[in-house]
């Protein structure tokens, strides 16, 4: 069964409803130029309401070690996206303060972008068309993926099943696919839930 991440989460109804469908990843925003950015105080009191079992991912653009560490330490996140230009110096200096997971994300428009995420060495990837676009890009070039990855990029109800047929990724990852004028719809996030499941 394909897993999925519903990114962008800022309020208590958003909790509310992923708690409902049993998700297995969320997502909070902490890059300050985003419109769904949530201040680490607000991701507390998020997390507070998600039930357990559902794991919450930090997104981070170039953001220090020290400030994403304190999250994954402190349980406010369990789990960092890293979605800016880090590297392999970047994901050491997190190994030095964590034992917690990470994600990878790549902006994917070639195979050889997709090689280039394979050789990562963060405990999963994430394979985007871009930074919060809400355009897919190319599935066909995912075809000789040979490790888990999170699909992102573009993802809505209407072509979520399509994209698991054509890509197999470990999980999906939408955001703007779920929204209604720029809020979190619980019908569309309903929707999408029964879309990847018939697959």
């Amino acid at each position: 069964m394909t897993k999925m991440k519903f990114c962008g989460l800022k309020r208590p109804a958003d909790i509310e409803a992923v708690n409902e469908l049993q998700l297995d990843y969320i997502g909070f925003v902490f890059a300050k130029k985003s419109k769904r950015y949530v201040t680490p105080e607000t991701a507390r009191e998020l997390k507070a309401l998600l039930r357990p079992e559902i794991q919450a991912v930090g997104v981070f653009v170039n953001e220090e070690a020290a400030v994403i560490a304190d999250l994954l330490n402190t349980g406010v996140i369990d789990i960092a996206q890293l979605h800016g230009s880090e590297g392999e110096a970047e994901i050491a200096a997190l190994r030095a303060l964590t034992q917690k997971p990470l994600i990878q994300a790549f902006q994917v428009k070639t195979e050889e972008d997709v090689r280039t995420a394979e050789k990562s060495t963060a405990d999963l990837i994430l394979l985007d068309s871009g930074a919060g676009t809400g355009t897919t890009f190319d599935w066909e070039i995912l075809h000789n993926v040979k490790r888990p990855y999170f699909l992102a990029g573009g993802l809505d109800p209407e072509n979520v099943a399509d994209a698991i047929k054509r890509a197999h990724p470990y999980a999906v990852d939408v955001s703007s696919g779920i929204e209604t004028d720029g809020i979190k719809d619980r019908e569309k996030m309903a929707a999408f839930q029964r879309a990847v499941n018939v697959v």
